[in-house]
């Protein structure tokens, strides 16, 4: 390896969780900060955080609520109306 271009490598980095979960890692920064962790994880916790702020999931839902309900109306049967044809004498 060449000397003076790779960063200073920190054995034992601190990693501070938003939910206050702290733990050590190898790291090229001395201290890192992350929003979410394994213990605050949905998929790992088991519970679920709704972080949807603009409503896409909502807006998604109507979507395709709204869809399927375009297709059933399509596939529907409708009634046949014959039409009456005048004949001329």
């Amino acid at each position: 390896m060449k000397s003076g271009i790779h960063p200073q490598y920190y054995p034992d980095a601190k990693v501070k969780c938003a939910c206050g979960q702290t733990w050590t890692t190898g790291s090229t920064a001395p201290e890192l900060n992350v929003e979410i962790c394994s213990h605050c994880h949905p998929f790992y916790s088991g519970k679920e955080k709704i972080l949807d702020t603009r409503g896409r999931v909502d807006k998604f839902k109507r979507r395709l609520t709204k869809t399927a309900e375009a297709i059933k109306a399509k596939t529907e049967k409708k009634p046949r109306v014959k039409k009456q044809v005048a004949k001329s004498k």
